[in-house]
């Protein structure tokens, strides 16, 4: 059957590819939206403070491991509580690499993404005979695990006093100093935003492009309904392991941009069961199974206790950076939030704040759209 664009025809009549202007310009419009979003981040440093830098900086840093965690969860059904793990494994593979043997990030990023991938292709094999609540306490256990490796392996990870770790270099290009290229001055956050950004694109297109193939085609089977998915022929098992390869390498690059990029690490506060639970509001608040989802999903997470630590007065039950005022303090304020924002979607919305976008979208659509001349059926 061709590819082609069909317009609709009348029942019993043949279907006629659509004109190649309009399919040039159909793709055209599909491909404004994503040219305008990126358009926009590569001006943003020259925008904002510094310290909204440095936060947008954390944000892409965590929509990577996010996009990882929602080829899992998302897009093959798999419940992960184990997220954590495999981001402290990546940032601690890169601070030895990077800082120990002084490697440049073109080795070490790719290396931690490997080293992380194959351990999701350990645990893999591991919960394929479970899902929903057992899947879910395999992995979190993983975290607790973790925890107690990095703390006594001193060697790797510094204990669990943590360790220090140098700034990357990529080349000649040094991140820890600012640098001036054709004429724009970049200081070390803003070299860091824009490598954050360039393989968060990268990682975009990737997953895109993998739910778009055979491979996706196959997570959303397994993921809609197991056994039937394996009754039309799909290996499950090869699937799932698939999933969580994708989903660990994934979790262990942003992990090691984490660490580099904030340049200490503390295995038990960085890297513990909190930090999983986040990246699962990550997916669900931005959107289950969608390209955008979990960048806004980190936005949220990330940009939210900020929201509430700097502006403080305008919530009268949260205290300020200081610890003034009654009530919650930022960082618990925003744990509530996340509770309550994740039953909410979960219950109300599952394609999160993409979907509400969607809906938004759509309800405009129809009325912009004149009475009686809607798209000839």
């Amino acid at each position: 059957m061709s590819n082609d664009i069909l317009e609709y025809a009348p029942a019993g009549a043949p279907r006629v590819p659509a004109p190649r202007p309009r399919r040039r310009y159909l793709r055209v419009r599909r491909a404004l939206p994503h040219l305008a979003a990126f358009t926009a981040a590569l001006v943003l440093p020259f925008m904002v403070s510094t310290g909204n830098l440095h936060l947008a900086v954390s944000v892409l840093i965590a929509a990577i491991g996010a996009v990882g965690l929602d080829v899992l969860t998302g897009r093959t059904g798999q419940v992960s509580l184990g997220h954590a793990f495999f981001l402290g494994v990546g940032a601690l593979v890169g601070a030895k690499l990077g800082s120990d043997y002084g490697m440049d990030l073109l080795i070490w990023i790719p290396v931690a993404g490997v080293v992380t991938g194959l351990l999701g292709g350990l645990v893999g094999p591991i919960a394929l005979r479970l899902r929903g609540l057992y899947l879910a306490l395999v992995t979190m256990a993983l975290v607790f695990i973790g925890i107690n490796i990095f703390n006594n392996w001193t060697w790797l990870s510094g204990g669990s006093v943590g360790r220090a770790i140098s700034a990357p270099r990529l080349g000649s290009l040094d991140f820890a100093t600012s640098k001036t290229i054709g004429g724009l001055s970049f200081s070390p956050d803003g070299l860091f935003y824009y490598l954050a950004l360039f393989i968060l694109a990268l990682t975009m297109l990737f997953v895109a492009n993998l739910a778009g193939g055979r491979s996706g085609r196959e997570m959303a089977a397994v993921r809609e309904r197991e056994l039937a998915a394996a009754v039309l022929g799909v290996d499950v098992t090869r699937t799932k392991i698939t999933a969580f390869i994708v989903s660990s390498a994934l979790a262990g690059v942003s992990g090691a941009l984490y660490g580099a990029f904030h340049g200490y690490t503390t295995p038990a506060q960085d890297y513990g069961f909190p930090v999983s639970i986040n990246y699962v509001v990550m997916v669900v608040v931005g959107g289950l199974a969608t390209t955008y989802g979990p960048l806004f999903g980190a936005l949220f997470v990330i940009g939210l206790p900020v929201l509430f630590q700097h502006n403080a007065a305008w919530f009268p039950l949260i205290q300020d950076s200081a610890g003034v005022g009654g009530g919650l303090s930022a960082g618990n304020a925003a744990t509530f939030i996340f509770g309550l924002t994740l039953i909410v979607f979960l219950l109300f919305e599952p394609h999160g704040v993409v979907g509400v976008g969607t809906r938004l979208t759509a309800v405009l659509r129809r009325r912009s759209t004149p009475t009686g001349k809607g798209i000839s059926q």
